[in-house]
Protein backbone atom coordinates (compact mmCIF):
# COMPACT_ATOMS: atom_id res chain seq x y z
CA UNK A 1 0.00 0.00 0.00
CA UNK A 2 1.28 3.43 -0.89
CA UNK A 3 1.74 6.06 1.79
CA UNK A 4 -0.71 8.45 0.09
CA UNK A 5 -3.41 5.75 0.00
CA UNK A 6 -2.79 5.04 3.65
CA UNK A 7 -3.02 8.73 4.56
CA UNK A 8 -6.37 9.17 2.83
CA UNK A 9 -7.73 6.02 4.49
CA UNK A 10 -6.60 7.26 7.90
CA UNK A 11 -8.13 10.68 7.31
CA UNK A 12 -11.46 9.06 6.50
CA UNK A 13 -11.34 6.65 9.46
CA UNK A 14 -10.34 9.31 11.99
CA UNK A 15 -13.41 11.44 11.33
CA UNK A 16 -15.85 11.28 14.20
CA UNK A 17 -19.57 11.73 13.52
CA UNK A 18 -20.59 14.04 16.36
CA UNK A 19 -24.22 13.02 16.04
CA UNK A 20 -23.46 9.34 16.68
CA UNK A 21 -20.78 9.31 19.35
CA UNK A 22 -21.98 5.96 20.67
CA UNK A 23 -21.47 4.31 17.27
CA UNK A 24 -18.09 5.99 16.91
CA UNK A 25 -17.01 4.72 20.32
CA UNK A 26 -17.94 1.18 19.30
CA UNK A 27 -15.95 1.49 16.05
CA UNK A 28 -12.73 2.40 17.86
CA UNK A 29 -11.57 -1.15 18.71
CA UNK A 30 -12.09 -2.29 15.11
CA UNK A 31 -10.22 0.72 13.75
CA UNK A 32 -7.40 0.21 16.25
CA UNK A 33 -7.14 -3.43 15.20
CA UNK A 34 -7.21 -2.52 11.51
CA UNK A 35 -4.26 -0.16 11.81
CA UNK A 36 -2.39 -2.39 14.23
CA UNK A 37 -2.57 -5.15 11.59
CA UNK A 38 -1.34 -2.70 8.95
CA UNK A 39 1.53 -1.76 11.25
CA UNK A 40 2.53 -5.37 11.80
CA UNK A 41 2.41 -6.10 8.06
CA UNK A 42 4.49 -3.04 7.23
CA UNK A 43 7.06 -3.93 9.92
CA UNK A 44 7.47 -7.35 8.32
CA UNK A 45 7.89 -5.76 4.91
CA UNK A 46 10.50 -3.41 6.39
CA UNK A 47 12.44 -6.33 7.86
CA UNK A 48 12.41 -8.07 4.48
CA UNK A 49 13.61 -4.97 2.63
CA UNK A 50 16.36 -4.36 5.21
CA UNK A 51 17.54 -7.96 4.79
CA UNK A 52 17.54 -7.55 1.02
CA UNK A 53 19.52 -4.32 1.44
CA UNK A 54 22.17 -6.03 3.61
CA UNK A 55 22.52 -8.90 1.14
CA UNK A 56 22.93 -6.53 -1.82
CA UNK A 57 25.38 -4.40 0.12
CA UNK A 58 27.54 -7.48 0.74
CA UNK A 59 27.36 -8.42 -2.95
CA UNK A 60 28.46 -4.91 -3.90
CA UNK A 61 31.24 -5.09 -1.33
CA UNK A 62 32.49 -8.31 -2.95
CA UNK A 63 32.27 -6.66 -6.36
CA UNK A 64 34.06 -3.45 -5.48
CA UNK A 65 36.80 -5.21 -3.52
CA UNK A 66 37.46 -7.61 -6.40
CA UNK A 67 36.55 -10.64 -4.31
CA UNK A 68 33.63 -11.76 -6.49
CA UNK A 69 34.34 -14.88 -8.53
CA UNK A 70 34.19 -14.89 -12.30
CA UNK A 71 31.22 -17.29 -12.13
CA UNK A 72 29.29 -14.85 -9.97
CA UNK A 73 30.20 -11.97 -12.30
CA UNK A 74 29.04 -13.95 -15.34
CA UNK A 75 25.87 -15.01 -13.54
CA UNK A 76 25.02 -11.35 -12.90
CA UNK A 77 26.33 -10.30 -16.33
CA UNK A 78 28.76 -7.84 -14.71
CA UNK A 79 32.20 -6.90 -15.87
CA UNK A 80 35.03 -7.11 -13.32
CA UNK A 81 35.56 -3.84 -11.47
CA UNK A 82 38.82 -2.44 -12.77
CA UNK A 83 39.86 -0.10 -9.98
CA UNK A 84 41.72 -0.77 -6.77
CA UNK A 85 39.81 1.12 -4.09
CA UNK A 86 41.28 2.14 -0.78
CA UNK A 87 39.46 0.66 2.20
CA UNK A 88 38.41 4.10 3.44
CA UNK A 89 36.87 4.92 0.02
CA UNK A 90 34.95 1.67 -0.37
CA UNK A 91 31.77 2.97 1.32
CA UNK A 92 31.65 5.91 -1.12
CA UNK A 93 31.49 3.50 -4.06
CA UNK A 94 29.00 1.15 -2.44
CA UNK A 95 26.72 3.90 -1.11
CA UNK A 96 26.57 5.61 -4.50
CA UNK A 97 25.82 2.41 -6.42
CA UNK A 98 22.43 2.73 -8.17
CA UNK A 99 21.07 -0.55 -6.77
CA UNK A 100 22.14 0.34 -3.25
CA UNK A 101 20.68 3.84 -3.54
CA UNK A 102 17.39 2.40 -4.79
CA UNK A 103 17.21 -0.15 -1.97
CA UNK A 104 18.18 2.49 0.58
CA UNK A 105 15.30 4.65 -0.65
CA UNK A 106 12.92 1.71 -0.31
CA UNK A 107 14.10 1.12 3.25
CA UNK A 108 13.59 4.79 4.17
CA UNK A 109 10.15 4.90 2.55
CA UNK A 110 9.13 1.78 4.45
CA UNK A 111 10.48 3.21 7.71
CA UNK A 112 8.33 6.30 7.19
CA UNK A 113 5.24 4.13 6.66
CA UNK A 114 5.99 2.21 9.86
CA UNK A 115 6.49 5.42 11.86
CA UNK A 116 3.31 6.90 10.41
CA UNK A 117 1.35 3.78 11.33
CA UNK A 118 2.77 3.85 14.86
CA UNK A 119 1.38 7.34 15.30
CA UNK A 120 -1.96 6.31 13.77
CA UNK A 121 -2.26 3.38 16.17
CA UNK A 122 -1.55 5.72 19.07
CA UNK A 123 -4.16 8.17 17.78
CA UNK A 124 -6.67 5.34 17.43
CA UNK A 125 -5.96 4.42 21.06
CA UNK A 126 -6.62 8.03 22.06
CA UNK A 127 -9.83 8.18 19.99
CA UNK A 128 -11.91 6.87 22.92
CA UNK A 129 -10.63 9.74 25.05
CA UNK A 130 -11.65 12.30 22.41
CA UNK A 131 -15.13 10.77 22.18
CA UNK A 132 -15.44 10.72 25.97
CA UNK A 133 -14.42 14.39 26.11
CA UNK A 134 -17.03 15.26 23.47
CA UNK A 135 -19.72 13.45 25.46
CA UNK A 136 -18.67 15.25 28.65
CA UNK A 137 -18.77 18.58 26.82
CA UNK A 138 -22.26 17.90 25.50
CA UNK A 139 -23.41 16.99 29.02
CA UNK A 140 -21.83 20.18 30.38
CA UNK A 141 -23.43 22.43 27.76
CA UNK A 142 -26.81 20.77 28.41
CA UNK A 143 -26.51 21.52 32.11
CA UNK A 144 -25.76 17.99 33.34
Amino acid sequence: MLLDELKSMVQEDLEIDKTELDVEALKTPQLHNKYLNFLLDEKLILAKIESEFRIHRKIKWLYYTGKMSMEELEEREWEPFGLNILKQDLDKFIDSDNEIVSLSNKVEYQKEKVEYLKSVVKTMSDRQWYIRSAIDWIKFTNGN
